[in-house]
C-alpha cells in the first residue's frame, strides 16, 4: 500500500504508521481519546411527583426509565397507630403501579400548629410527628421532604420561548395579597423548629429517615403577614447545628436556592458544595428560576435559565450524594392547561428528565 504526501515523497504502509506515532508521541497530532473519566461516587435516583390516578403519566414516567414516584398517603380520618397500615397499602399500591415511594413531600404531613406557636398542644402533634417518622422507617421509606411555613403562591404568567407559559411571583404584587394566617415572629419560629428538631432528629436517627427541610418558597421575609426563616444559607447553618446529624437536612430545591440573597462570596455552586460534602443533602429539586426572590422571578426550562445544571449535577455526583431528584416547575407546553396545577403539567417534565438523562449520561453520572 502506498500513499502520496505533499511534497511527492514515496511513503509505504509501514513508514507512515511510524512516521504518525513518532509525531503523536511529540504531540503534534492528536492521540486517540482516552478511556472515560472515572465515574464519580454518587448515583442520582430519578423520581417524579405522581398520584395513582395518574395511569397515563405512571405509564410515561415507566417509558422512560423513571421508576421512582413522590408520593405519600392520604391521613385524613388516620390515627396514629393506623400510619405504619396506611403507608404499607400505599407503597404497595405504587408497586403494583410499577413504581416505588423514594420520598414523601408533604410539607406538613400531620399538623403542627401548636408546634408553631409553642402553645399546649404541642406535645400531642409531636407525639404524632414521632409516630409518623417511625412508621415511614417500619414501611421503608427513606426521606421525607418537609416545612413549617405557610406555604407561598404566584402572583402571575409569563411566556416563555415558542409561547410556553410559565408562573411568576413579584415580591411587591405579593404584599397586596390577604395573610395566609397569623403573624408569627423569627424568634418564635426559631424557638418552635428548634425545640422540634431536638427532638425527632434521635427518632429519624432510630428510624433510619432523613428529613430535608424544603426553603421558604418564595425565600423572603416577612411574607403574606408573617416572617419566614428558611430563607437563606445561612438560616440552614442554624437549622444544622441544631441537631448536626446526615438526617437532619435540606431539600434542596435549586429554584429557591437560586433566588436567594448570598453572602459575599457565596453563590448557588459554592452552597451546593458545602452542603453535599456535609451530607445534608436529602433530595433535590431540579429547577431553575430568572430573577430574584426579593423583587421577582420566573421558572425558566431547564435549559435556558441562569443556572449551570450540568455544574449542579456534578456537584452532587462528586459529592457522593445518593438519592432522589425530581424535576420541578415546567413550563406548560402546546395544548396543556397552564391554570391546572401551574408548573406540574407533563410535556415540560418530559423534556426536562431528557435533558437531566443526557447531561448524566455525557458526565457519566450514575443514575436510576
Amino acid at each position: 500500500m502506498e500513499r502520496i504526501v505533499s511534497n511527492m515523497t514515496k511513503v509505504t504502509r509501514r513508514s507512515w504508521i511510524k512516521g504518525n506515532a513518532a509525531l503523536a508521541a511529540a504531540g503534534a497530532i492528536p492521540t486517540l481519546p482516552r478511556r472515560a473519566a472515572a465515574r464519580p461516587p454518587g448515583r442520582i435516583i430519578l423520581s417524579h411527583v405522581l398520584s395513582l390516578d395518574q395511569k397515563d403519566r405512571i405509564k410515561l414516567c415507566l417509558q422512560m426509565g423513571v421508576r421512582h414516584v413522590v408520593s405519600s398517603p392520604s391521613l385524613r380520618g388516620v390515627g396514629p397507630d393506623q400510619y405504619e397500615a396506611a403507608m404499607r397499602k400505599h407503597k404497595e399500591a405504587w408497586a403494583e403501579a410499577g413504581m416505588e415511594v423514594a420520598v414523601y413531600e408533604v410539607m406538613t404531613p400531620v399538623p403542627a400548629d401548636n408546634i408553631r406557636r409553642g402553645t399546649p398542644g404541642r406535645d400531642q402533634e409531636l407525639r404524632n410527628w414521632i409516630a409518623y417518622v417511625e412508621a415511614m422507617g417500619k414501611v421503608g421509606i427513606p426521606v421525607l421532604c418537609y416545612n413549617f411555613g405557610q406555604g407561598g403562591r404566584r402572583t402571575g404568567r409569563v411566556v416563555l420561548r415558542g409561547g410556553a407559559i410559565s408562573t411568576e411571583h413579584d415580591y411587591e404584587a405579593s404584599k397586596k395579597l390577604p395573610p395566609a394566617g397569623e403573624a408569627l415572629t423569627e424568634d418564635q419560629l426559631w424557638e418552635a423548629l428548634t425545640w422540634f428538631i431536638q427532638r425527632i432528629t434521635p427518632v429519624c436517627e432510630k428510624a433510619g429517615v432523613k428529613m430535608g427541610y424544603h426553603p421558604n418558597d418564595p425565600s423572603v421575609s416577612p411574607y403574606l403577614g408573617s416572617a419566614q426563616i428558611m430563607i437563606s444559607p445561612a438560616a440552614y447553618r442554624r437549622l444544622f447545628a441544631i441537631a448536626d446529624s446526615p438526617y437532619n437536612g435540606v431539600s434542596f430545591c435549586q429554584g429557591n436556592f437560586r433566588s436567594m440573597k448570598y453572602a459575599p462570596g457565596e453563590d448557588i455552586y459554592s452552597v451546593a458544595t458545602e452542603f453535599a460534602e456535609r451530607k445534608k443533602i436529602q433530595f433535590v429539586h431540579f429547577r431553575d428560576v430568572e430573577g430574584t426572590a426579593d423583587t421577582r422571578y420566573h421558572e425558566t426550562f431547564h435549559d435556558e435559565g441562569p443556572t449551570d445544571m450540568a455544574r449542579m449535577l456534578q456537584i452532587y455526583a462528586r459529592s457522593g450524594f445518593v438519592g432522589p431528584l425530581r424535576t420541578d416547575h415546567a413550563p406548560a407546553m402546546e395544548g396543556e392547561d397552564s391554570e391546572k396545577n401551574p408548573g406540574y403539567a407533563m410535556l415540560g417534565h418530559i423534556h426536562a428528565l431528557g435533558f437531566a438523562k443526557g447531561i448524566m449520561q455525557a458526565l457519566n453520572i450514575a443514575y436510576e
